[in-house]
């Protein structure tokens, strides 16, 4: 027993490096006795503490607050049985965790991959509260999904698991309750037939999934949202700094749904976009990407399996080998990670660093490396805002079509493109108060503003 007593010592002191705070620590050690397996989620509560320590010499009265969002207010598994296409029986792993409910409803995605571990999820979950509180909507935090690979599937199969799936999901979720979303892995159609078959059971037409399609109950500008998002902050940030996106030298990484509305926006604004890519490459526009260029890749990859090498458009190179924008060998004044997670790692941030960027904003999921993060805060004049402010368009008008449901009428495009106008200028607005007032930096500002916000509304409820 000795020699498991020591690796749970030096991972515990991993986990508490850098803490000094006496009761965070505490928290910590408390947490990794409950969860000693699941790295991601112990990485992100990590994350997250360091990140707020301050606020605990300000308010140690929030401590509390602290350790009971590190527990999942609950947490469902269950099993997904299914038949495959030729007949035989397949079963696959469930599970839905409801993490906070402090503010509001529990929302976040749901996704089918076969990576998906309760860790992950977990991980996911939490990142959700702090996410959604920033949204300045009543949204709490959850996540969800299965160990399901949709790849390679037929439709029909993709139809009976989902329907197996939500016959024990319905249980557990409801409009006032717990609205999932997609994910990876889960599109339109899977959020189709997830919809259809808790009508079903229910014979509730509630908005009870957001990311409906447009005719039956979906929102205006959804597919945008995050993409959009991204620019309208990135826009807030350079207002403040009297300049504007006129004329600025951008990379985007990746070229699926959120990197596609994050160039045409950029586009719109009058940016230079050089760059696009997928995990085979990248394209490259030395004198910039045109719309033109953009509908040829938006055409190409609404097609199954499109790849950018296939494109030929003119003025516009293609380079192999997985090839990523960071490393151009240009000036550039904006970076926008919009691919995947863990995409743009140190090398990248220092490349980009000495080619003048001054504003990284992540348009995934947590797509800098942390040393990546700690390039960019430790270099001179660059901002870097975190994907929990920067991407937060997408979960906002997931909001946004929790609302239009409730009251039955759909609003137009432009109210709805308005509305995530101020969505993102309060969360602007909010990132930068806090980092002003603690005296740190925008990612530090938006774990604060979040953090503060739930933890009132924790202790207010008491201990619940």
């Amino acid at each position: 027993g000795k020699d498991y007593q020591g690796d749970v010592d030096s991972n515990l002191q991993k986990l508490q490096k850098g803490i000094q705070h006496d009761g965070l620590k505490a928290i910590l050690e408390e947490v990794y006795s409950r969860n000693p397996e699941q790295a991601e989620f112990l990485q992100a509560v990590r994350g997250m503490a360091l990140s707020i320590a301050p606020v605990f010499e300000k308010h140690p009265e929030y401590l509390p607050a602290f350790r009971m969002l590190t527990e999942p207010e609950r947490q469902v598994i269950f099993r997904v049985p299914w038949v495959d296409d030729a007949g035989v029986w397949q079963m696959n792993r469930g599970m839905r965790v409801q993490f906070s409910s402090a503010i509001g409803p529990y929302k976040g995605g749901l996704r089918f991959h076969p990576s998906v571990t309760l860790s992950i999820i977990k991980f996911l979950g939490f990142e959700q509260i702090f996410k959604n509180a920033l949204t300045t909507l009543p949204m709490g935090g959850g996540k969800g999904g299965a160990d399901f690979d949709p790849k390679g599937r037929s439709d029909s199969e993709i139809m009976r698991f989902c329907q197996s799936f939500m016959t024990e999901l319905y249980r557990h979720i409801g409009s006032d309750t717990d609205v999932p979303a997609g994910d990876i892995g889960v599109g339109g159609r899977e959020i189709g037939y997830m919809y259809g078959q808790y009508k079903r059971i229910t014979r509730d037409r509630a908005g009870v999934l957001t990311g409906k399609g447009m005719g039956w109950g979906g929102s205006e500008i959804r597919p945008e949202a995050t993409g959009y998002g991204v620019v309208f902050l990135a826009e807030y940030l350079l207002a403040d700094r009297g300049d504007s996106l006129e004329g600025k030298r951008c990379l985007v990484s990746g070229s699926g749904n959120v990197a596609q509305y994050c160039v045409e926006l950029l586009l719109e604004k009058g940016a230079v976009v050089l760059s696009m890519s997928d995990s085979r490459g990248m394209i490259y526009a030395p004198e910039g990407l045109s719309r033109e260029d953009l509908a040829a890749v938006m055409k190409l990859k609404s097609q199954h399996d499109g790849k950018l090498e296939d494109l030929e458009l003119e003025g516009v190179e293609y380079r192999g080998d997985a090839a990523q924008p960071w490393f151009l060998d240009t000036e550039v004044f904006g970076a926008f990670p919009c691919a995947t997670q863990n995409e743009l790692g140190e090398e990248a941030a220092k490349a980009l660093v000495k080619h003048g960027v001054q504003i990284v904003l992540e348009g995934a999921n947590m797509p800098c490396t942390l040393e990546a993060e700690e390039v960019f805060t430790a270099a001179e004049g660059v901002a870097f805002v975190t994907g929990k402010a920067s991407n937060a368009g997408g979960v906002a008008v997931s909001g946004l079509e929790m609302a239009q449901n409730r009251s039955f009428v759909p609003w137009s495009r432009e109210d709805v493109t308005t509305k995530l106008q101020g969505i993102m200028k309060a969360i602007y607005d909010d990132i930068t108060g806090a980092a002003a007032e603690y005296d740190t930096d925008l990612i530090n500002g938006a774990n604060i503003a979040s953090f503060e916000k739930v933890a009132k509304a924790v202790l207010a409820q008491g201990a619940v």
